[in-house]
C-alpha cells in the first residue's frame, strides 16, 4: 500500500512535529484538533521551525513554501475520510485515545491504517477498541519529531505483517531510522529513559543533590546533552508521570514506582516548559532551578 495522504489527530507538540516531518517529505497532511486556536498555533510553529531551517541553510525557501502548502487543518474528524494513514497524537491518556477511535473508525476508508503515537500504552489493548486491529500499530516519533532520527514501530498481537512493512517503508522514506519494539509497557526508549529521569527526581527528593548539581553531573559526567531534570521539563512532567505509572502498573515492579516529588509537581500544575515551571522556572530569560 502506498501512503500519500496523512491525518494527524492532535495539534500539540507531538502532532505538529509529526505533521512537519510528513509535509516536508511531500505528503499531504491534515491536522485535526477540536481547538481552532491550537491549530493556528501549530501551523505558526511549523512555519517558524521551517524558517529556522531556511536561515541555517538546511532547506530552501521554496522547500519551506512547498511543505506549508501540503498542510491543511480541520476541527472535524470527517475530514480524515480519504486518508491512507491516520496518526493519533492526542494526550497520553488511554480513555481519551479510545474515545477518539470510536469516533474516527466509522469515518475512515476500509483500507486505511490507523496508528498511535503513544509512548507507553499497550498497542494490542488500544487496537482491540478499534474496528481494524489488523491495520493498527504504534508509530512512536521521538520529541522533537523534526530533529530526532528514530521512530519506534510497535506491532499489536493482531497487526498484519504487510501493514508493518508498509509503515516501516513509510518511516524510512521520511528520512528516519525505524526500530521494531515488542508491545511491552513503554517500549524501548522510554523503558530505559524514564526510569533514569525518575531516579534523578528521587536523587533530588532525597537531598543527594540540587537540581543544578544533578543536571550538571549528568551533562559533564555522562556527556548527556541535557540533564535529566531539564529533560523532564522538556518532555512534560505529566507525561513523565504517566509513563512511570504505565511501567509500574504494567510490570508490577516497585523499581518503577513514581517518585512522590514528581507526583507533587504534577499535582501543583508544575509541568515543565509548557506550564512555565517545573524543576526550573521559565519566567525569565534564563531558567532558574525551583529547588
Amino acid at each position: 500500500m502506498e501512503i500519500k495522504s496523512i491525518g494527524v489527530i492532535g495539534a500539540g507538540q507531538m502532532g505538529l512535529g509529526i505533521a512537519h516531518v510528513c509535509a516536508a517529505s511531500g505528503h499531504d497532511v491534515n491536522i485535526v484538533d477540536i481547538d481552532d486556536a491550537a491549530l493556528e498555533k501549530a501551523v505558526g510553529t511549523i512555519d517558524s521551525n521551517l524558517g529556522r531551517l531556511v536561515s541555517r541553510g538546511k532547506i530552501s525557501d521554496a522547500d519551506k513554501k512547498a511543505a506549508l502548502s501540503k498542510i491543511s487543518t480541520n476541527t472535524s474528524l470527517d475530514s480524515l475520510s480519504n486518508c491512507d494513514l491516520v496518526i493519533e497524537a492526542a494526550t497520553e491518556n488511554e480513555e481519551i485515545k479510545k474515545a477518539i477511535y470510536a469516533q474516527v473508525c466509522p469515518i475512515l476508508k476500509e483500507d486505511a491504517i490507523l496508528s498511535t503515537n503513544t509512548s507507553s500504552i499497550s498497542i494490542t489493548r488500544l487496537a482491540a477498541d478499534t474496528d481494524r486491529p489488523g491495520r493498527f500499530m504504534g508509530i512512536h516519533f521521538m520529541n522533537p519529531a523534526p530533529l530526532m532520527e528514530l521512530i519506534e514501530l510497535i506491532r499489536g498481537i493482531a497487526t498484519e505483517p504487510e501493514v508493518f512493512e508498509t509503515i516501516r517503508n513509510f518511516t524510512s522514506e521520511l528520512g528516519k531510522t525505524p526500530v521494531s519494539s515488542e508491545d511491552f509497557p513503554a517500549f524501548i526508549v522510554n523503558r530505559v529513559l524514564l526510569p533514569m529521569i525518575n531516579e534523578a527526581v528521587y536523587t533530588l527528593y532525597e537531598g543527594v543533590g540540587t537540581v543544578e548539581a544533578i543536571d550538571t553531573a549528568l551533562k559533564l559526567g555522562a556527556h548527556h546533552p541535557m540533564g535529566p531534570l531539564e529533560l523532564a521539563d522538556f518532555i512534560g512532567l505529566d507525561t513523565c508521570l504517566s509513563v512511570m505509572q504505565v511501567l509500574h502498573e504494567g510490570l508490577a515492579d516497585t523499581k518503577y514506582r513514581p517518585c512522590p516529588l514528581l507526583v507533587k509537581y504534577v499535582e501543583a500544575g508544575w509541568l515543565g516548559r509548557k506550564s512555565g515551571r517545573g524543576f526550573y522556572d521559565y519566567a525569565g530569560d534564563v531558567p532558574v532551578p525551583t529547588r
